[in-house]
């Protein structure tokens, strides 16, 4: 499919500051992650995985067509950084997997007699509750 240590070397990582409560150390430790991918850039994915990324992933990407992903899940920017990379990779993955269109089948006609039946039943049990007509 495609060579994730080389896609991995694309990646650009960005240190920042963690949001949220935290204590003396917070605001002088960058250990959210912050990932950029530019897809347009990429040379280990060839065209038509380009295009698969940037209709799959479309509401997820920017203007120019970078993909941005965070982790500040931990406390450690490394964990962080591992983290953030395998929902990457997992992403990528998942969004260059083509569906199969669905074929759709005839329905029996078995099945069809069976659901006509069953409404014929409900409508003559509903029939018999009515008062009787009286002319």
């Amino acid at each position: 499919m495609f060579d994730e240590e080389a896609l991995i070397k694309e990646l650009n990582f960005k240190a920042i500051r963690s949001s949220g409560s935290g204590g003396q150390h917070v605001n002088k430790v960058a250990s959210k992650v912050e990932l950029l991918f530019d897809v347009k850039a990429s040379l280990v994915l060839d065209e038509a995985q380009k295009l698969l990324l940037q209709e799959n992933l479309q509401s997820r990407l920017t203007k120019e067509r970078l993909l941005i992903m965070q982790c500040g899940e931990s406390r450690s920017q490394h964990k962080n950084k591992a983290i953030v990379i395998q929902r990457f990779l997992e992403l990528v993955k998942s969004s260059l997997v083509e569906e199969k269109e669905r074929i759709p089948t005839k329905i029996p006609k078995v099945v069809i007699r069976k659901r006509l039946k069953n409404k014929r039943y409900q409508s003559e049990k509903k029939a018999n509750r009515k008062k009787p007509d009286v002319d």
